[in-house]
């Protein structure tokens, strides 16, 4: 299985510093919590890590190789960044069906991630009628599609209901519990507490805290060991 490593990764634009030497590290069979306010740079460190931003300086690789220079990149890794979704007169299916053949996948991966994320009884409506929580699902079975080794989810709770997020629960555990790595963020500790295995807390663009979930705030309350790392700020 894949670990995926960043170090230093540092973006500016002009004047302002997006992320400061920023550094991690996500490993197999674990889920791990990249956590800070709105701002602190986490989308920002995301799409470094997937090569749709450039960086300053620092790296971010899988065993050792950056997203770009692998060899079947949707077998490795699989990223929900945003909503952007297909035509919203597109089926869920049919868009899946492209979204296989341009990865090289199966068609038969099709079905099987329609059942995945429960999408299945809707597959064959517009993507145009679906709520945010059905949008951010059809999101995750296109990153499903090539069965990757390696999730990298970013605020994937938007727009689900508490039942929606006990599904994504149930599902990132089961992905660790089968060996993959799983990088998930959130501003909010108290939406991923349940599930995640190690925490990387950061602020302002830099990593102020990173180790078990278990271990953040020692014996005292994690929401507040949370907000004292990170000024307060949500």
């Amino acid at each position: 299985m894949t670990t995926l490593t960043i170090a230093g990764l540092t973006k500016r634009y002009g004047p302002v510093t997006a992320v400061d030497g920023l550094g991690l590290v996500a490993r197999p069979g674990r889920v791990t919590g990249f956590l800070g306010p709105n701002g602190a740079g986490k989308s920002t460190t995301l799409r470094m890590t997937l090569g749709l931003v450039r960086p300053d300086a620092g790296s971010a690789t899988f065993d050792g190789v950056r997203y770009a220079d692998l060899s079947q990149p949707t077998r490795t890794v699989g990223a929900v960044l945003d909503l952007a979704a297909p035509h919203p007169a597109m089926t869920a299916r049919r868009h899946l069906a492209i979204a296989a053949q341009l990865g090289g996948h199966s068609a038969a991966r099709v079905p099987h991630v329609l059942t995945a994320v429960d999408l299945m009884a809707a597959a064959d409506r517009r993507v145009g009628t679906y709520s945010t929580g059905m949008r951010q699902r059809l999101a995750l079975a296109t990153a499903l599609l090539g069965d990757p080794e390696v999730l990298v989810l970013d605020e994937p709770t938007n727009g689900l209901d508490p039942a929606g997020i006990r599904w994504l629960r149930d599902l990132v555990r089961a992905r660790a519990a089968a060996g993959g790595t799983v990088l998930i963020s959130s501003h909010q500790l108290s939406e991923v507490q349940q599930y995640v295995d190690d925490v990387v807390v950061v602020s302002r663009g830099r990593d102020v805290w990173s180790g078990p979930l278990t271990e953040l705030g020692g014996a005292g309350d994690l929401e507040d060991a949370f907000l004292t790392l990170t000024g307060g700020l949500a």
